[in-house]
């Protein structure tokens, strides 16, 4: 068994990788900024990662780290882009250089599929660059992208060896924390499991937020009797993945980083493996809870 730091341990994801973590047996201290409570046996210290020093602190005597801290959501203008940059990328360097100097050599990183930008699209004669959508096609109706011919592209499955193309600020962060952790895995012999979830769902998700995903959003508002308001056609198409898979990922992840003989980063695509579309989730949950019908 081996002593893990969970940074965001208090948070949605984090505290599910806490109780699995514990229920496997293993030794768990949070590193979190939040004020909150975490299971018996669990250590927690109240710390800001971006602060120096606090990783140092936070490290002695762990073998592995499971990285959760990060601000989350896609940004409401570019004037949250240093934040971003503060908290992702500053936070995941100053991290991952107390890793170096405390020997710790086991990384398992929360990136997302944000990197992929819009996903994988084919033409009728093959793969291809998806363009932005133009506002007059948005305006006209037409919300799949549109290839060269002037047809709409045909979605594909996105797996790991897609080309990142990160297209918003939270995006690029979290490339960012990738490649950050990419070079400090050749530097210092360390194994990285970069994990890129999809829509997580499930206990504890938080309510009434733009940043905790559609899900959260349309649960919100049927909560408070109104229907849930479904953007363009409802045609997105999303993996939602729940949240007690997603930790059982992490420590599966956390195995791997320790079985594997090579240094380096290797990324997984974390989902249920089932394609389903806003427009479905949305009238699913509204069924569900015998709620108004989205519109």
């Amino acid at each position: 068994m081996s002593r893990i730091l969970v940074t965001g341990g208090l948070g949605f994801i984090g505290s599910h990788v806490v109780e699995r973590a514990i229920r496997s047996g293993h030794t768990v201290r949070v590193l979190d900024r939040a004020i909150g409570r975490v299971p018996a046996g669990v250590e927690l210290m109240h710390d800001d990662l971006t602060r120096p020093g606090a990783a140092d602190s936070a490290l002695r005597g762990m073998d592995a780290v499971v990285h959760l801290a990060a601000k989350v959501g896609l940004g409401v203008d570019f004037d949250d882009a240093p934040e971003y940059t503060s908290v992702n990328v500053t936070g995941m360097a100053l991290l991952l250089a107390a890793m170096a100097r405390a020997e710790v050599r086991r990384l398992v990183l929360s990136s997302s599929m944000v990197v992929y930008g819009e996903g994988a699209y084919r033409d009728a004669r093959g793969p291809v660059a998806v363009p932005p959508r133009s506002v007059a096609d948005l305006e006209a109706g037409r919300f799949d992208p549109i290839g060269d011919d002037g047809h709409a592209l045909v979605p594909q499955v996105v797996d790991e060896s897609a080309v990142p193309d990160p297209r918003n600020v939270y995006a690029v962060s979290k490339l960012s924390q990738e490649q950050l952790a990419s070079a400090w895995a050749r530097a210092v012999d360390g194994r990285v499991a970069a994990l890129r979830y999809h829509n997580v769902y499930g206990p504890r998700m938080p309510r009434d937020t733009p940043y905790a995903g559609v899900a959260a959003l349309f649960r919100s508002e049927l909560a408070h009797g109104r229907a849930p308001r479904v953007f363009e056609d409802g045609g997105q198409r999303r993996d939602f993945v729940h949240v007690r898979d997603v930790a059982a990922a992490n420590l599966a992840a956390l195995d791997w980083a320790s079985a594997i003989a090579d240094p380096g980063l290797r990324a997984f695509n974390i989902g249920s493996g089932v394609v389903r579309t806003v427009g479905e989730l949305a009238s699913s949950l509204a069924a569900a809870v015998g709620g108004p019908r989205p519109w």
